[in-house]
């Protein structure tokens, strides 16, 4: 029998970390060059572009504060709840583009999975940067305030 060992923490692999900017990049690309090639009015461009810049800032503000209350950083319920509701909102603003879109069911679901892998990649390249960084020293607030009132 091998000896019971504590387990370590590790930080993202390189493959893991690499993988996941390629996902990211080739969503990203792959979504603005149909953007770029379809046949639609520029207004219409700049809706679905929006709406994927605003897709991504809200996953990462999601996996950002899910990962602080893990942690026990502070979150405020207001920001926390806002995260989700942005989220899940670009995504229901994208169904309802596509679902009222003059495009062939090809092209829909072109647009819907590279959204989906660039949100996907984004929150994996969030986890991988927040996992790359060193620990800080001292306690964490959370704790702060714990041994204070204790």
């Amino acid at each position: 029998m091998y000896p019971a060992s504590k387990p370590t923490a590790q930080g993202p692999s390189p493959a893991f970390i690499g993988a996941s900017w390629v996902a990211l990049l080739a969503g990203m690309v792959a979504y603005n060059v149909g953007l770029w090639n379809a046949q639609m009015a520029l207004n219409e461009k700049g809706y679905y572009f929006v709406i994927l810049m605003y897709g991504l800032f809200s996953a990462i503000s999601v996996q950002k504060s899910v990962r602080d209350r893990q942690e026990g950083i502070p979150v405020t319920n207001i920001y926390y709840g806002l995260s989700w509701f942005s989220t899940l909102l670009a995504i229901g603003l994208l169904v309802v583009g596509l679902w009222n879109a003059t495009l062939a069911a090809s092209e829909k679901g072109f647009y819907a999975m590279s959204f989906l892998l660039s949100l996907f990649a984004a929150i994996a390249v969030q986890k991988n940067t927040r996992d790359s960084q060193p620990p800080t020293p001292g306690p964490r607030p959370m704790e702060a305030d714990d041994q204070r009132l204790g």
